[in-house]
C-alpha cells in the first residue's frame, strides 16, 4: 500500500504543480469544476444513490452552480459579498461537522436518512472548497500570475505535512485513539506529529518575507487550516463509515477517489482563504 501511495504521489504531485503554475486562471478555473464533479459523483455514495442517470444529474447540476458563481454577468461587488458569505458560513459547517463527529454516531440518526440534509453537507463541503481555490488563485493574477499559486501551495504543503507527518508519527509512536469511533487508525501522537510538522512548516514560510500578512494573522489562518484540515479528514471517514464503503473511489492507485485526496483541502482551502483574505 505506501508503495502504491508513493507513486501515485510521484504522478499526482508534478500534475498539480502544472496546474497551479502553468494553466492560465480561465483553465484553472474549468479543471478545478471538472475536479469538483468528480468528488460529486463520489459523494452520490452518501446519498445512497446508484442508478447512473440520477448521479449524473446531481454532478451536472453542481457543475452548473460553480459555474455560474464564476461566470455569471453580476457586479463584481455582489459576486465578491456572495464568496465572502459562502466562505464565512462554510466555518460555521466545520463547526456543526465538528460536532457530529465528536458526538458520532450518536447524532447520525438525525441526519441518516435526511436526503435534503445531506445535500446541505455536500453543498457546504465542496462549493466553499471551489470558491476558496479560485480567491486564492486569483491574488494578484494581474500583476503576478504566480502569487496566487503559491499560496495555494503553501495551503497545500500545510495539508500534506500535517497528513504525513501523522502517518508516521502515529506508526513510530501511536497509542490512544484519536476517533475510535469514526477512523480507528488515527492517533493523538500521529495528530500531534502533523499538527507540529506543519506548524514549523509555517512559520519557516512566513519567515521567507514572500507573504504580506501580519504575523498574527498569518499564524492564525494557518493554526485554523492545520487543525481543520484533519476534520475534514475524519469528516469524511464519518461519511463513508454511514455509508458501509472503505474509499469513495479508485481513480488513484493506492490513494482511493478523489474525494480521499480532497477531504483534507475541502476543509483547509475554504477556511484558510476566509481567515485570511476577508475576516482577520
Amino acid at each position: 500500500m505506501l508503495i502504491h501511495r508513493i507513486l501515485a504521489a510521484m504522478v499526482l504531485i508534478p500534475l498539480v504543480m502544472i496546474v497551479l503554475f502553468v494553466a492560465p486562471l480561465p483553465i484553472f478555473t474549468y479543471i478545478m469544476v471538472l475536479v469538483c464533479g468528480l468528488a460529486a459523483w463520489e459523494w452520490t455514495q452518501f446519498l445512497h444513490i446508484t442508478k447512473t442517470s440520477q448521479r449524473l444529474i446531481f454532478v451536472l447540476i453542481l457543475m452548473i452552480i460553480l459555474l455560474l458563481l464564476i461566470f455569471s454577468p453580476i457586479p463584481e461587488a455582489i459576486k465578491s459579498n456572495l464568496f465572502i458569505t459562502i466562505l464565512t458560513l462554510s466555518i460555521a459547517w466545520w463547526l456543526v461537522a465538528l460536532c457530529l463527529v465528536i458526538s458520532y454516531p450518536n447524532t447520525t440518526k438525525y441526519w441518516h436518512n435526511s436526503i435534503f440534509i445531506k445535500l446541505l453537507f455536500a453543498f457546504f463541503t465542496l462549493v466553499p472548497f471551489f470558491i476558496g481555490m479560485i480567491a486564492l488563485r486569483s491574488i494578484d493574477y494581474n500583476n503576478n500570475t504566480y502569487t496566487g499559486a503559491i499560496w495555494l501551495l503553501y495551503v497545500f504543503v500545510l495539508v500534506w505535512a500535517t497528513d504525513s507527518g501523522a502517518y508516521f508519527a502515529g506508526r513510530s509512536f501511536g497509542r490512544r485513539k484519536l476517533s475510535a469511533k469514526v477512523s480507528p487508525g488515527k492517533t493523538v501522537e500521529g495528530f500531534i506529529g502533523g499538527v507540529s510538522v506543519a506548524i514549523i512548516i509555517s512559520l519557516c514560510a512566513y519567515f521567507s518575507n514572500f507573504f504580506t500578512l501580519k504575523f498574527s494573522n498569518f499564524i492564525i489562518s494557518s493554526i485554523v487550516a492545520i487543525f481543520v484540515s484533519v476534520l475534514g479528514d475524519l469528516t469524511e471517514s464519518m461519511f463513508k463509515r454511514e455509508a458501509g464503503i472503505k474509499d469513495s473511489g479508485h481513480l488513484i492507485p493506492g490513494h482511493g477517489g478523489i474525494l480521499d485526496r480532497i477531504d483534507s483541502l475541502t476543509a483547509a482551502i475554504p477556511i484558510f482563504a476566509a481567515l485570511s483574505l476577508y475576516l482577520i
